[in-house]
């Protein structure tokens, strides 16, 4: 990987930013910072030396995104154009998504019915994006919202992650534990108990990578 520079680091969040149709002191204000932090004339102090970002509201940047590190670094390594670059993504409803013949057995989008929307280039061809309906995801995600999707993409404890079981339902949740017979999942609206499924009542999950929002 690149050395990561301090412009680079700054570039990773303006990526973030436009990723999520935000100014850079939007996405400063969406992560609880002060609105000011991630302005340009914060960059550098008065003589002119580098200021970087602090860990901590890196930490709250990829909190209020839904971004991982992994995707943070991502951004901070590749080329200009990169980030800038527009792919087409298939597009459909969460609700949608729950009936049949929209993925194949490994959880990637086939047939039609599928809208497309525009976004940064991400190399995973995989990759699709759902619509948030409803208010079952309050507060973090909310009717409207786009899930950015990675079936290809490994998961973990802590990610955030879409999963459809055997009846048909797709929910956004958060991994908590994965064991060889069993999934626990905590919802992202905190009034909703944590869930836990049988692994065979599970056909596929993949990992949200980010979120527009």
């Amino acid at each position: 990987m690149k050395r990561l520079t301090h412009d680079r680091i700054w570039s990773a969040i303006d990526a973030l930013a436009h990723r999520y149709g935000l100014s850079a002191s939007g996405l400063a204000k969406q992560s609880g910072l002060d609105p000011t932090a991630f302005n340009k004339s914060k960059r550098s102090t008065g003589d002119g030396r580098p200021r970087w970002p602090t860990t901590e509201s890196i930490a709250k940047v990829l909190e209020a995104t839904g971004a991982t590190l992994e995707d943070f670094t991502t951004l901070a390594s590749a080329k200009p154009e990169m980030v800038d670059r527009n792919q087409p993504i298939p597009l459909i409803g969460m609700t949608q998504a729950g009936a049949g013949g929209f993925f194949d057995d490994g959880g990637c989008p086939v047939g039609g019915g599928w809208e497309q929307i525009r976004l940064p280039q991400i190399k995973d061809e995989n990759v699709y994006a759902l619509e948030v309906s409803g208010n079952s995801m309050e507060p973090l995600y909310r009717k409207g919202d786009i899930l950015i999707v990675s079936p290809n993409a490994s998961t973990r404890k802590g990610d955030r992650v879409v999963i459809r079981t055997t009846d048909g339902e797709v929910m956004a949740k958060v991994l908590v534990r994965r064991t060889a017979r069993s999934i626990e999942l905590a919802s992202v609206n905190p009034d909703h108990p944590n869930l836990v499924f049988p692994l065979e009542r599970v056909e596929w999950i993949a990992r949200i990578i980010w979120a527009s929002q």
